[in-house]
């Protein structure tokens, strides 16, 4: 049987930049041994299965990386809106302003928006509050990056594993001169896993003429290596930085370049609310464009 595909970059406004999504709008049939293989074939950071709601909601989704399913990510439920809208599978006429996904870490509200000549706009809320917890061993850290100590840094926080549905390592480094310098050590990443650390890890500085924060999301374990925009990691993000903030109520927000040192620059939108001393939500926005379709047959 064929199953219709389409091709996005997300978190862009230009082709061939951008986090690359393959969306299955119509998955109904596949198994989840059989979305695994097609996700493997396709190898992009991930792939999206669309299925129809089981809860009342807009639809329910799946996302597969090239080796697992995960609960939660932040690309393709933004790549996913944008491939509903552009098809018209959420109405031919009238774009809704909002729409709601059914995850396994919960259900994923997007809203959507578009000003007068330019494009959608698509702002996901994490399903998931914040959890974090430090990680101490910097010492393991730094050679996991091949990095040297003092560009890590702890300005805003120490580094944490931090989730709002999917769980990251992130940590502060000194500057891009120190993201650039990145080498991943694959045994100490071993041994950074073997003490808690999640298998995800965003480095970020905030010493960067570009935008507010430049990041980069390693993923040495899952096939890819490394990811060009990472919506879950910068919601995640956002959060940390809003939980560690001086100010007990405020509204946050930071523009993210990341995949610049892939050559995909991607643009990320990121902001978190925190009400008497609490984070109270987090969200990432972005625009996405087309880039292919196709079929493929099921496994």
């Amino acid at each position: 049987m064929k199953y219709h595909y389409f091709i996005c970059d997300v978190f862009t406004d230009t082709r061939f930049h951008g986090n690359q999504l393959a969306v299955l709008p119509n998955a109904v049939g596949l198994s989840t041994v059989e979305m695994q293989q097609i996700a493997r074939e396709f190898n992009f950071s991930e792939t999206a299965f669309v299925f129809p709601a089981e809860e009342g909601h807009t639809r329910k989704v799946r996302i597969f990386t090239p080796t697992i399913e995960l609960p939660f990510a932040g690309h393709p439920n933004i790549g996913t809106a944008f491939v509903l809208t552009e098809t018209g599978e959420l109405g031919s006429d009238t774009v809704p302003e909002s729409i709601c996904f059914e995850e396994k870490a919960g259900l994923v509200h997007i809203e959507i928006s578009q000003k007068p000549g330019s494009l959608r706009q698509f702002e996901l809320k994490a399903p998931e509050s914040l959890t974090t917890h430090p990680i101490t061993t910097v010492s393991t850290i730094a050679d996991a990056l091949s990095l040297n100590l003092d560009q890590i840094i702890e300005k805003n926080h120490p580094p944490s594993a931090a989730s709002v549905g999917l769980p990251f390592l992130i940590v502060e480094l000194r500057d891009t001169s120190a993201l650039s310098d990145i080498q991943v050590n694959l045994e100490s990443f071993n041994r950074l896993l073997n003490q808690n650390s999640p298998p995800y890890i965003l480095v970020y500085t905030q010493d960067t003429p570009e935008a507010d924060i430049q990041a980069r999301m390693l993923s040495p374990l899952d096939g890819t290596t490394e990811d060009p925009a990472t919506g879950s990691a910068n919601c995640a993000l956002a959060a940390l930085l809003a939980q560690h903030a001086d100010l007990a109520n405020g509204d946050f927000c930071w523009e993210v370049l990341q995949g610049a040192e892939m050559g995909r620059p991607s643009r990320l939108r990121v902001r978190a609310k925190k009400e008497n001393g609490t984070v109270t939500g987090s969200w990432v926005a972005g625009s996405c464009v087309m880039v292919a379709e196709g079929a493929i047959e099921s496994p």
